[in-house]
């Protein structure tokens, strides 16, 4: 692939190299190997249930060992809201009130999404706001009929010149509507969140990712609320804020596999999904990371329990963590004992659920010591785990790589071959999804930090097929953050309750139970 002058110092200036572009162009010619998931994750095969006396002793475990540890919530929250109104966007551009009624148009289109949205008009945070914008319009909302009422809300919500839902980050919408007219965002909630379990001596500190032109909001909101939010949960707050980095993105090509152009000539590069999140949580030097997504939280009066939860994942970490550094330093001793082998090879197998090579028994001893201080000197994971309702997407498997190894994996059903039979069989008998719910330790049992870009599985990325100017292109998806970005992680899948998952992915759903006031 030849590359002009300009093609090169576009590159470099992103932060790219020439090969690595290659590279990358390389892997749409030869194309990305689907996942071969072997079994589901299942209760007793890969995802534990705990009894209320494990949950207890989960929780009191890491409320007594967390003292002197640094905590910190990492919250990717670069997404706008886009989506969140897809269904509205398409209201505004295709219905014409002159032309047919409301009830037609709904019918017509089988808009369902659009009759929940106005039936729970009344429900939705922002209600007040649209109708105080539309009052100083001069408009009377109450006396406007039931077409004009749906065309003028939905207006002001999305308009450009208005409140423009659609074009601010979601983490800044409002989420909830409290008994005293108070109204929160998500970025506001996760701050009370992590008071409950990501405090350490009256002190949270949180991480968002953030797209670089939204860092004023943000920044803006958080003096807004900060003497708020400090009043009520007695805890101060450190936040930071890091941007998915330029030389994360990858190049685009046309469906011939040849680098896909703009209109001035110049290469078209993509941001590549929360796979290029790796290089931010890299940067950070905590002991324990919560990991949560930023349209997941709910009203203050079940946070308790979504933090006790929390809680419990961290527990876990902290118990297994300590069992493994001390095996790691029985492995570091000159000589090993057959018991002391035996002990590490069975917290490997029945707690870390690595599952141990057939050929291990063959080994002379100092590949045996190699080979499970290999296993056991990595990040570790503990993974909420949801039990499926309705149509199973990501979530916990047994993955076999091409050497034949066993290993839990959390795997999106885009890497999955769904035209084999088999594999579509174990995907749809999956009994658990994944909610983006991750405890994760990152330091060796030397305290030092792992590079977690050494634990990479760079063949579970994903190449997708969009349009850009009207013409078709291929895009490269770099490994997803809880995919095979971690694929090399020592992973634990722990069955949690679905009050712990609460996205809000349509507009809609800001009408569920968890996002309302009783």
């Amino acid at each position: 692939m030849s590359f002009t002058k300009n093609d090169i110092k576009q590159i470099e200036a992103k932060g790219l190299t020439v090969n690595q572009v290659e590279s990358q162009i390389e892997l749409f010619k030869t194309g990305i190997p689907f996942t071969n998931i072997a079994a589901a994750a299942t209760i007793g095969n890969g995802i534990l249930a705990l009894s209320d006396k494990e949950k207890e002793e989960a929780t009191s475990h890491f409320d007594t060992n967390k003292e002197g540890l640094s905590l910190l919530k990492f919250v990717p929250a670069s997404g706008a809201a886009t989506r969140m109104f897809k269904f509205l966007f398409k209201f505004l551009k295709d219905y014409n009130p002159q032309k047919e009624s409301l009830n037609s148009f709904i019918n017509k289109n089988d808009s369902k999404d659009l009759a929940f949205f106005l039936v729970g008009l009344e429900k939705f945070p922002f209600y007040e706001q649209v109708l105080e914008r539309l009052h100083k319009k001069g408009i009377d909302f109450k006396t406007l009929s039931t077409q004009d009422k749906a065309v003028h809300f939905v207006q002001i919500m999305l308009g450009e010149d208005e409140l423009n839902f659609g074009n601010s980050p979601k983490g800044l919408l409002p989420f909830h509507k409290y008994k005293n007219g108070y109204i929160s965002t998500a970025f506001e909630e996760h701050l009370y969140e992590a008071a409950l379990y990501a405090s350490n001596d009256k002190k949270a500190e949180l991480h968002f990712t953030i797209s670089e032109n939204y860092r004023d909001k943000f920044t803006e909101e958080f003096r807004r609320i900060e003497e708020y939010v400090e009043e009520n949960t007695g805890v101060s707050f450190n936040i930071s804020f890091s941007y998915q980095q330029e030389s994360t993105d990858t190049i685009a090509v046309t469906p011939k596999d040849v680098p896909f152009r703009n209109d001035d000539d110049t290469l078209l590069f993509r941001p590549s999904g929360h796979g290029a999140l790796l290089k931010n949580l890299n940067a950070l030097d905590s002991d324990v990371i919560f990991i949560k997504n930023i349209d997941n939280v709910v009203v203050k009066q079940y946070k308790e329990e979504v933090a006790k939860y929390k809680k419990i994942l961290a527990g876990i970490l902290l118990k297994l963590q300590t069992k493994s550094f001390e095996c790691l330093r029985v492995l570091d001793q000159e000589s090993i004992s057959d018991k002391e082998f035996e002990e590490v090879e069975t917290f490997l197998t029945n707690e870390m659920c690595v599952k141990i090579s057939g050929e291990y028994k063959k080994y002379l001893d100092k590949y045996k010591i190699e080979y499970l201080k290999e296993k056991l000197n990595r990040p570790i994971r503990i993974c909420g785990m949801v039990k499926n309702e309705g149509e199973p997407g990501g979530g916990p498997f047994w993955v076999r790589d091409i050497y034949g190894n066993l290993s839990l994996q959390i795997v999106e059903s885009a890497q999955i071959n769904l035209k084999n039979k088999g594999q579509k069989e174990i995907l749809t008998n999956a009994t658990h999804f994944n909610p983006v719910d991750l405890v994760c330790g990152v330091k060796n049992y030397k305290g030092e930090k792992f590079d977690l870009e050494d634990f990479v599985d760079h063949n579970a990325a994903f190449i997708t097929a969009k349009t850009k100017l009207g013409k078709d292109l291929k895009a490269l998806e770099l490994p997803g953050l809880w995919n095979g970005s971690m694929a090399h992680w020592n992973t634990i899948f722990v069955e949690v309750p679905i009050i712990t998952f609460n996205p809000v992915k349509t507009v809609n759903d800001l009408l569920k139970a968890p996002h309302q006031i009783d």
